[in-house]
Order: C-alpha cells, then structure tokens, then sequence
C-alpha cells in the first residue's frame, strides 16, 4: 500500500511538472507572438490606411490586456513562475498604459535581458554622436531602457541617475511604472496572493 501511495505521489508530481512546462511553453508562444505583433504595427506603421493602424493599435492592446490577466492568474501559486515571469507582467502593463512606447525595448524588459538593453543605449549614444537619431528619439528610448534596467534590479551609474533626474517625464513615467509594480512589487503582490491561498489551503 505505502507503495502504490509513493507511485501515486511520484505520478501526481511528473504530470504536474508536465502541465507547468506546457505552461510555460505556451506562455512563451504568445509572449512572443503578442511582441512580434507590436513590433511590426510599429514597423509597418506608414503602410496603414486613416483610421486603421489606430483600430489596429487598439485590438493588439486589448490581446496584451487579456494575455497579462491570463498570465497573472497562472503564476499566482507558483514561486517559480512568479519570479520567471514577474518581469513580463509588468513589461505588458507598461506597454498596454503606454508608460512604454518602444516595442524593441518593451521585449528586452520582458524577456529579463539587461545586457540587450545595455548594448542598446550604447548603440543609441553611437548614433546619436553621428546624428543618426535625432535628440528626442534618443530621449525616449534611453529613459525606458534607463528605468527597464532599474526594474530588473541593475545598478545604474551615477551619471544615468543624473540623466533621468533632469530628464523632464521621466520621473513621472517611473513613478507610472512604479504604480503598476516595482521590480519586485508586482512579484510581491503575486507571492502575497500566492502564500495567502497557500495559509487557506492548510487550514481546511
């Protein structure tokens, strides 16, 4: 008996890390494909006729809306897939309240990528040296990659923090994605829901 009991656990904990893998492939996919989607609406941006890139705009928005609930409710729970994924959560919300407008570095913040975003803002600084970009394109990509990297927890220079400080907007766009959750404030408010589910479930 104590066998078949240890089978049936050993059973039950393979097909739930199989569901969790199927999970996370899927939340993979569509984190991709919802990403990929932004990145060409922005890219073919000129080829829309009036009125339709806007129409457009709105119905990828509403899929990234339904995909962050969707994700919210399936890591809540899971450790693992709270800290995986915290970083996504609240790279959608900043893409859907447009606190980010920039599909290239809304992916990087997404998929945890401080280094991607690094080699970004030098090529940002390359080709703003050679007036390859003009100073206000060069503003709003290095204030969203500035404040992603803050919220993936990596320490800025002093002279970065300078640059946002005096950066018009940029306090106000930090402090609309501090609303949506800090760094580790979204992953906070997931493991709070998560370990209170966790205390009902023991009580029962």
């Amino acid at each position: 008996a104590a066998i078949a009991i240890g089978m049936k656990s050993s059973l039950g904990r393979s097909r739930g890390k199989a569901q969790t893998e199927l999970l996370r492939a899927n939340i993979n996919d569509q984190v991709n494909r919802l990403l990929d989607q932004l990145e060409d609406l922005e890219e073919l941006k000129d080829e829309f006729e009036e009125g339709e890139y806007e129409e457009t705009k709105q119905e990828t928005m509403a899929q990234l809306r339904e995909f962050q609930e969707f994700l919210e409710r399936s890591v809540q729970g899971d450790m693992s897939l709270v800290s995986e994924y915290g970083a996504t959560i609240l790279a959608l919300q900043a893409a859907i309240s447009q606190a980010f407008k920039t599909p290239e570095v809304i992916r990087m913040f997404a998929k945890k990528q401080p280094d991607a975003l690094r080699k970004r803002l030098a090529d940002l600084q390359r080709d703003k040296k050679i007036r390859q970009i003009s100073n206000e394109q060069f503003q709003t990509q290095a204030v969203e990659i500035l404040i992603a990297l803050k919220k993936l927890g990596s320490k800025l220079s002093s002279k970065e923090e300078d640059y946002l400080e005096k950066m018009s907007g940029a306090r106000h766009m930090e402090s609309a994605v501090d609303k949506l959750g800090s760094g580790s404030s979204v992953e906070a408010k997931l493991i709070s829901k998560a370990s209170a589910e966790i205390s009902k479930a023991t009580k029962q």
